[in-house]
């Protein structure tokens, strides 16, 4: 964040990405937005998590088809724990990105002053070369649909660290 004089402070920019059970495409986002900062060596200046707006899943590791797609596609493993949005995490977040629109209206609900509106955004805004509104629930699919919300959340992803490096670095 920039401060007078052209400081940075040490605080580091926080994003917190949101889908349903917070098993596939969520934490996807997360661990390939931790992979191209890591590249980009952002490590201390952003930081990512992710979230469900059900409690579905709370506990569970990342899905194994989604977990297998990451690792053809790009060579990472995919960690996390499911967690449930928290109202506090609008105040915890700097961004928040809704993987669909229900996702997008279920966590502006929880913000029922709207101060925090502002906060909330699509994933697929980010892209550059997919077209798609938003990023599919692949869970009742098959492969297919995991390698695919790979494609699209690797697109999305650069173009949100593109974004964020130009308005906070």
């Amino acid at each position: 964040m920039t401060i007078d004089k052209g400081q940075k402070t040490s605080m580091p920019y926080k994003l917190l990405f949101v889908c349903l059970g917070n098993i596939c495409r969520s934490p996807s986002a997360e661990n390939i937005m931790n992979h191209l900062i890591e590249q980009a060596g952002l490590s201390d200046a952003i930081i990512c998590d992710s979230a469900g707006t059900s409690s579905y899943h709370v506990g569970s590791p990342p899905d194994r088809r989604m977990s297998a797609a990451a690792a053809t596609k790009l060579g990472i493993k995919l960690r996390g724990q499911a967690r449930q949005f928290q109202k506090s995490d609008f105040q915890d977040f700097d961004l928040i990105l809704a993987m669909d629109q229900e996702n997008y209206e279920n966590i502006l609900t929880l913000d029922r002053t709207e101060q925090y509106q502002h906060k909330v955004r699509l994933m697929c805004e980010f892209c550059s070369r997919h077209t798609l509104k938003e990023v599919p629930d692949p869970y009742y699919g098959g492969q297919d649909g995991f390698n695919q919300v790979i494609d699209l959340l690797i697109d999305a992803c650069e173009g949100l660290l593109t974004k964020v490096k130009s308005e906070e670095f």
